[in-house]
């Protein structure tokens, strides 16, 4: 059937008044029921409801119409539900376009401007709907099996939950031993369970998993290959000697962890004077100690006053913090530490009544189920609350008269501003969180990392332990700060994806990638060096009337789809599926044309 016999539906969303508001939706319907080859145009308050969907079905089922326009917000929300949709009705998923008229009209325009623009977007893609091909998804083998790197709380979860699921697994950590931070605390914040034994909980199974293989003590050297057919080259130490190890894999899971932050020389005091210590080494001496008397003891010395202060590498402000080498700045709150911090204060001062603490922060957040509890748990041990603004507290040397070694000056907003000094035996500073470095394994894959240096998943709502790079997974606090029980739900939420992505022993992939047209390819290779993914496109000689010559060939799973390659192709043999250059050209048509557009 030609594109001049094509039979569009067109079907527009008032979005619940987040497009209607703004744009005129019936006065769009009137326009395009007039444009050519659209046989129906529909409205709904929300097209990707059930009576939504069930319109274009219908329409679909009595042959009214064989291609399907979606007019509503951003595809990347509603796109897998309207193709859902076109194949319940028995038809092929990828004869539907897609026109955004919420992010791109209703957000930015008004009044008729923003009614023209959505016809304009609408009369596009019409005439690309019009040249859309059925397409079949591409079908690749994938190896029942995953890697995850990391061994910390994350990966554990992350591979025994895989592995639960009859998928075998490799689990790399780099240092000797498994269980990452949590093999350095004590009890956890807000209910106080011990860490050792939640690991415990997790790693037993683990290590008596017939379908996880262990490797601590192991570096990755390189990772290449594509979703279902990984491989990886790891480098592991036993008995002091290196072990190179391919693993072959189908899917990957990042779960590499974060670390402390470790504060500047100065800040706060830190490094110059010995009374000034961080979260992680006062719950380390809390872990370690055997103190028996009223106050706490630390280094035989007793502690009558102790500090502690808020969001040190935390939410961090320009031209005020000082950056680190690198110039970054932790704008973020790390979430986790005012919950960890209150904890530690609640343990002090019930078990050592003696010892006083005061915190001083710029603002406490205890947002998880029974965090705020904390907060007035100790304000009922009486620990001391003060704030301060942006300006942090400078914590200095007593004079030699006092018999405390500290002070810490601080302008306390809740008492109207009223500066005072405290004294104090020790200053315990809460650190904040910041990622491990995996920048290497980052670039090997092509990994995004966002601004703050955490790894970047698709979307933080829609697909929150997804990468752009299909296959490839993420979890726990390499993306973001998570106490325990979030970094177990992300892990527990990625097991699943690559669980469900490994389950049928193939995966289909969308197939708008590169399509080369052999007749006209000549083997020039600006394709080759234009293309933005390794391996995607290679030269390959064939025999064509007795001749060799080279052609390019696509390995569709690899493909990005991104058009590089067609745009330097001087014979234009090559072609993106769903995105042809045709399609290009009849859409720039139809929104200059004065025929129908407004």
């Amino acid at each position: 059937m030609s594109e001049n016999n094509k039979k569009v539906g067109v079907y527009i969303c008032y979005c619940g008044g987040n497009i209607s508001d703004h744009v005129d939706v019936e006065e769009v319907r009137n326009r395009v029921e007039k444009m050519p080859g659209v046989t129906v145009a529909r409205t709904n308050m929300f097209m990707c409801s059930d009576p939504g969907q069930e319109m274009i079905i219908e329409d679909l089922k009595s042959d009214k119409i064989d291609r399907v326009v979606v007019a509503s917000c951003a595809p990347s929300l509603h796109e897998a539900t309207f193709r859902g949709a076109i194949e319940r009705a028995g038809s092929n998923p990828f004869i539907y376009d897609h026109a955004n008229i919420r992010e791109q009209v209703s957000w930015v325009h008004h009044g008729e401007t923003a009614t023209d623009k959505a016809t304009l977007l609408i009369a596009a893609a019409s005439a690309k709907s019009k040249l859309l091909k059925p397409l079949e998804p591409i079908r690749v083998e994938a190896k029942k099996h995953t890697t995850v790197i990391g061994g910390g709380i994350a990966g554990i979860k992350t591979a025994l939950d895989i592995a639960q699921k009859g998928i075998e697994v490799a689990l790399i950590e780099k240092l000797p031993i498994l269980g990452g931070r949590l093999n350095s605390l004590d009890r956890l914040a807000p209910f106080g369970e011990k860490a050792s034994d939640i690991l415990k909980e997790l790693l037993d199974p683990v290590l008596n998993h017939n379908a996880i293989t262990i490797h601590t003590d192991s570096k990755i050297e390189t990772i290449k290959g594509y979703v279902g057919n990984f491989s990886l080259i790891v480098t592991k130490k036993e008995n002091n000697k290196d072990i190179k190890l391919n693993i072959e894999t189908g899917a990957i899971v990042m779960a590499t962890g974060s670390v402390s932050y470790t504060p500047l020389n100065g800040e706060f005091g830190f490094g110059q004077h010995e009374q000034v210590i961080t979260l992680q080494d006062l719950i380390t001496l809390l872990k370690e100690n055997k103190s028996s008397g009223s106050s706490l003891e630390v280094n035989g010395k007793r502690i009558k006053n102790m500090v502690m202060i808020h969001c040190v590498g935390s939410r961090q402000i320009p031209g005020i913090h000082q950056p680190k080498e690198n110039g970054q700045l932790n704008e973020y709150c790390s979430r986790t530490c005012c919950a960890a911090l209150l904890n530690a204060a609640n343990q002090i001062r019930e078990k050592f009544p003696e010892t006083g603490i005061y915190e001083m922060y710029r603002d406490i957040r205890t947002y998880g189920r029974g965090q705020e509890e904390l907060y007035e748990q100790a304000s009922k041990n009486k620990v001391v609350f003060m704030r301060y603004e942006a300006d942090a507290p400078p914590v200095v040397s007593e004079s030699n008269h006092s018999e405390y070694p500290l002070k810490v000056k601080i302008t306390d907003s809740l008492t109207f501003n009223e500066v005072m000094d405290v004294p104090a035996d020790l200053v315990v500073l809460a650190t904040g969180i910041e990622p491990d470095n995996v920048s290497d394994i980052a670039s090997m894959m092509k990994l995004p990392i966002g601004t703050d240096q955490f790894l970047l998943e698709v979307h933080p709502k829609l697909r929150p332990v997804e990468f752009s790079i299909t296959g490839i997974f993420l979890g726990g606090t390499c993306q973001a700060p998570m106490d325990t029980g979030e970094t177990c739900n992300a892990a527990g939420a990625a097991a699943v994806k690559a669980s469900a992505l490994l389950s049928k022993g193939y995966i289909e992939l969308d197939p708008f990638v590169a399509e080369v047209n052999t007749d006209k390819c000549q083997g020039h290779g600006a394709c080759i060096e234009a293309c933005l993914k390794e391996g995607a496109l290679t030269l390959t000689e064939v025999k064509i009337d007795g001749k060799i010559v080279k052609k390019a060939q696509v390995t569709a799973a690899m493909c990005l789809g991104c058009g590089a390659c067609a745009a330097v192709c001087p014979k234009k043999a090559i072609d993106i599926n769903g995105w042809a250059l045709k399609q290009y050209e009849d859409m720039v048509d139809a929104i200059v044309s004065d025929g129908f557009a407004v």
